[in-house]
Order: C-alpha cells, then sequence, then structure tokens
C-alpha cells in the first residue's frame, strides 16, 4: 500500500468506515421518502428499497475486495466516494423527473405490477450505482488496515464496529432530525457534504487529485443550489403548503371552493375543508350515516371516535349538522393536526391524540357510539388495523348499538380485492354488515355492529331531516346500502398481505386511468399524445 501520512494511525480509516455506514442508512431512508409521494410508502416499496440496495452493496463488496487487491491504492477509494458524494448531491436535482419519467414510459408498457416494476426501476437509476461505490468501502479499508495476521481479527472487529455505529447513527437521524427539521433533499445534500470532505481533506492532506477535487466541489455547490428546493410536485406553482413530517409527505393546495390535504403526489385526496359548509361529495359524505345509524337523535350525547383524523374532515362535518357529539380524534402525525389547526379549522374543542389507532384502543377503557376507521391511504393500509384482532377491539370499544363505519379506499371488482378481504374479515367479528359505493370514487364505506335494527334507527332519525342537503344525501345513502355477504377471505395479524392485495387494485385504476391516452398514442403516435397532454 502506497505510505499516506493521514492514514498512518489509522483513525482515519475508521472515520472513513464509520461515515460511509452512515451516509448508506441515510441514503436508504432518504430514497424511501423521495419515493413515498409517487409510490406509496408500503412494504412493498421498502422491500424493493432494501433489495436494490443490498444488491449495490454486495457488487460494491465484489468489487472493492478485487480492485484493492490489485491496486492496493487508497486514492482509488477516496475517488470513488468522491464520485458518490456528487451522485447523492445530485439526486435532490434530478431524482424526481427520473421518477416521472420511468413512470412515464412504464405506465404505457407494462400491464401488471407497476408498482413493482417502476419503484424498482427507479432504485435501479437513481440509487444503485453511488451505494455501490460505497459498498467498496469496507474492504478496501480492511485491505488498508490489515497489517498482519496478528491482529486481523481486532482491526477488521473494530471496521465493522464503526461501520455498524455509523449506520444506527444513521438510520435515526434522518427519521428523527434533518427530514422533519430540512427535508429529504437537503438531508441528501448533508450527507453526500460528509462524503466530500472526507475526500478532500485526504485528497488534500497528500495533495492528489487536484482538478478532481475542483471539480468535485463545483459539482456539488452546484447540487446545493439548484437541489436545496423541496417540492415533490415541481409542477405545482401554488401549492399553500407542502413539506414533510415523521411519517408523510404534506401538500395543502387552496383555492375559491376548497381547501385540500394530499399524502402522496400522484394518488387522492385525505381531507378537504368545503369553504362553503357543503357537503363534500366524497365518502365523508356517505360516512354520517354512521351517527343515523347510532340513534343521534334519540341519545342526549353521542361518544364519537376517528381514528386516522386527518385534518378533520369528518369531524367538520358533525359540528356541522349535529349539536350533541363529543367527538375525540386520533392521529399519528402530529404535524397533520398542526395543519389542521392552521388551515382547515379543526375546531378547538376537539382534542386529538397523537397515537397509533390500535394503540390507542389498547390504552383506553371507553365505550363510543360510533368509531369512523380512516387510516387507508392509497395502497398504504396498515396491517395492524385491517385484522380480526383490530376489528374485535373496535367491536370490545363500542356501545351495545355501538356503529363502526371504515372507509375502504381501494374498490376492486376481482375475486379476493382487498375491500373483500376487509369486508370478510369484518364480518367473522360484527354480525351486521353494509356496503355502500361512493359514487364517482374508488371508495366505498362499510357500515357494522352488532344491533340488528341499525337501519331502522337510521331511516326514523333521517325522518327528523325533511329537507336540506343531508337530508338528501342520507336518504341516497340508505337507498343504495347493501347488506354484505361475507366469504371465507380472512386477515389475521399473523397474515395479512394488505399490500400485495392493494397492488392489485392499484394496478386495475392505472390501467383504467392510462386506458384513453394509450388508445389516443396508438392512433396518432407521440405527437398526438402531447398535443392531449
Amino acid at each position: 500500500m502506497q505510505e499516506k501520512t493521514i492514514l498512518k494511525r489509522k483513525t482515519y480509516l475508521y472515520l472513513t468506515e464509520f461515515f460511509a455506514g452512515m451516509s448508506v442508512m441515510a441514503v436508504e431512508l432518504g430514497a424511501s421518502r423521495l419515493l413515498a409521494p409517487y409510490f406509496s410508502s408500503s412494504q412493498i416499496v421498502w422491500t424493493i428499497i432494501i433489495g436494490t440496495i443490498m444488491i449495490a452493496m454486495a457488487l460494491g463488496n465484489i468489487y472493492g475486495g478485487r480492485t484493492a487487491d490489485r491496486n492496493p491504492n487508497p486514492d482509488k477509494l477516496y475517488g470513488r466516494m468522491l464520485v458518490a458524494a456528487v451522485w447523492i448531491a445530485a439526486i435532490p436535482v434530478a431524482g424526481k423527473y427520473i421518477i416521472l419519467g420511468i413512470s412515464a414510459v412504464l405506465v404505457f408498457s407494462v400491464n401488471n405490477n407497476f408498482l413493482i416494476w417502476a419503484a424498482f426501476a427507479a432504485c435501479m437509476v437513481v440509487f444503485v450505482f453511488p451505494l455501490f461505490l460505497l459498498g467498496t468501502v469496507t474492504p478496501s479499508l480492511v485491505k488498508y488496515t490489515v497489517d498482519s495476521l496478528d491482529d486481523n481479527g481486532k482491526t477488521v472487529g473494530t471496521l465493522g464496529a464503526a461501520n455498524t455505529i455509523g449506520s444506527i447513527i444513521g438510520t435515526f437521524l434522518p427519521t428523527f432530525v434533518t427530514i422533519p427539521a430540512v427535508g429529504t433533499s437537503i438531508t441528501f445534500l448533508i450527507f453526500a457534504g460528509i462524503l466530500l470532505v472526507l475526500a478532500l481533506i485526504y485528497f488534500i492532506s497528500t495533495r492528489t487529485y487536484k482538478k478532481k477535487m475542483i471539480i468535485g466541489t463545483a459539482l456539488f455547490l452546484i447540487c446545493c443550489i439548484f437541489g436545496h428546493n423541496n417540492s415533490f410536485a415541481f409542477w405545482e406553482n401554488e401549492l399553500t403548503f407542502e413539506g414533510e413530517s415523521v411519517y408523510n409527505y404534506l401538500q395543502v393546495k387552496e383555492d375559491g371552493e376548497n381547501v385540500i390535504l394530499s399524502t402522496n403526489v400522484l394518488f387522492g385526496v385525505q381531507s378537504i375543508l368545503k369553504k362553503d359548509d357543503s357537503l363534500t361529495g366524497m365518502y365523508y359524505d356517505y360516512a354520517l350515516a354512521a351517527p343515523f345509524m347510532a340513534g343521534v337523535n334519540d341519545k342526549k350525547s353521542l361518544e364519537v371516535l376517528i381514528l386516522g383524523m386527518g385534518t378533520g374532515t369528518f369531524v367538520t362535518q358533525c359540528e356541522r349538522y349535529f349539536e350533541n357529539m363529543n367527538i375525540e380524534g386520533v392521529e399519528i402525525d402530529a404535524k397533520i393536526t398542526r395543519l389542521a389547526e392552521q388551515y382547515f379549522e379543526l375546531p378547538e374543542d376537539i382534542p386529538v391524540v397523537t397515537y397509533d389507532g390500535r394503540a390507542y384502543l389498547n390504552a383506553v377503557d371507553k365505550k363510543y357510539d360510533v368509531i369512523m376507521v380512516d387510516a387507508y391511504q392509497d395502497i398504504t393500509i396498515p396491517f395492524q388495523m385491517s385484522s380480526v384482532e383490530f376489528f374485535t377491539l373496535v367491536k370490545e370499544h363500542l356501545t351495545e348499538n355501538g356503529v363502526m363505519v371504515v372507509n375502504m379506499n381501494m374498490r376492486g371488482e376481482e375475486e379476493g380485492n382487498i375491500n373483500q378481504y376487509l369486508a370478510d374479515t369484518i364480518s367473522n367479528v360484527f354480525e351486521q354488515v353494509y356496503t355502500v359505493d361512493v359514487s364517482g370514487s374508488t371508495n366505498r364505506e362499510l357500515f357494522a355492529s352488532n344491533s340488528a335494527g341499525i337501519l331502522e334507527v337510521m331511516r326514523s332519525n333521517i325522518d327528523s331531516y325533511s329537507e336540506g342537503e343531508l337530508a338528501d344525501m342520507m336518504k341516497e345513502v340508505a337507498g343504495k346500502l347493501s347488506v354484505y355477504e361475507p366469504g371465507d377471505y380472512l386477515m389475521t395479524d399473523d397474515q395479512a398481505p394488505v399490500e400485495v392485495l392493494g397492488m392489485k387494485v392499484i394496478d386495475d385504476i392505472i390501467k383504467d386511468e392510462v386506458r384513453f391516452y394509450k388508445d389516443i398514442y396508438e392512433r396518432e403516435g407521440l405527437q398526438g399524445l402531447l398535443n392531449r397532454l
């Protein structure tokens, strides 16, 4: 090995291993946040991220070991780290454009498993190369640090410990500090900067690679200038708010009629506020049937719990139409609750607990007349809130005539779809289950109770609203409600394949959405398609 003064005591090699391990985990977590607004943050996406990163690291280990044996010169290693730093810094600049470009190509060419193929292709293009380069660090450092067989175990163990400790810090730091505080883009830049500084210190001390240092530093600074923007929806010019929390990408959009929250760039609306106090035209309107089923007009006070509060759309509607409700909300994302207070007129008298919905039920003994489960978000369905055990817990927290209402947001038609699994699972717990499809959307509302008379109670309570849009809406819901005939599909804490089932529905939705544009492309070619967009 060529003698380098900075490496004589090996301390700098251990620091290199430490920060390389930290950066790998930070990039992995950053990858999940970069992909989530476009592909969701489901277990499927996480599996793809972890799998591709492991591929990159394995190839890097092999290449790094062979290169170190052939040419044991640290200049090569720190040169690769310099390139990795610049590449990672470029991800905030070009990553989202690459993701959308890959998605645009695959949406017209892939008929099945679009989510898997698009996320995998995006990971391969954006993240594999820099992590491959970082994968060469450990075998190269082993070559540089092991002087004899007498202490090689101790040396390799120290390198492994440095990498592991760095990885631990690189796991917690982005999740709890940098991403919530400054966003995904700047997080990439921070860890790219760490790698760049490591390489620069080495090259400055050894007085080598001056030209490459200047070019690398210049490219990094350019990426800092153009890559600090955290906007994932770069085509949106008038967003009221765009940011990130520990759990979500968050986007608030406002027009003359609505204030809308989205937690995903490409899929749907999670919460909405109607400025004219009208009905939303969404599943929240259908969910208002639950208080009528629970006898809202027959009781002095109706106790309501919302699991998945969001920005309080359902709360706002309930307070508008009913005067005798005590409402509690549970929302895991505290930043969404702050947005609700700032932009969505969440009533000050509504208590909102920052907690997981199921964990909250485990922690309280109170019973409720209505429990709304609204924690399902595109393909991201918490498995722990879709099982027999969860719905049994909900039932135990309902009063004798209580009603659970569940928003199922991916209506599928084929046998064994996600909604059939959910409805069959619920039917295994509750004696009475009714469903109604939400017009103009893929949502389906499900109402469940152990009280046989909830439809009669609903109709008698609706009669007190003889006119108005709420009365019309409830009469429409009552006319469309159907008794659910359960099958044999069941989800448990042990087996709840919600991601795979959700992905199938996403595939069908995408096929329906792009069929129109595919027909244009086949008839008129690329130019015709561009003219229509």
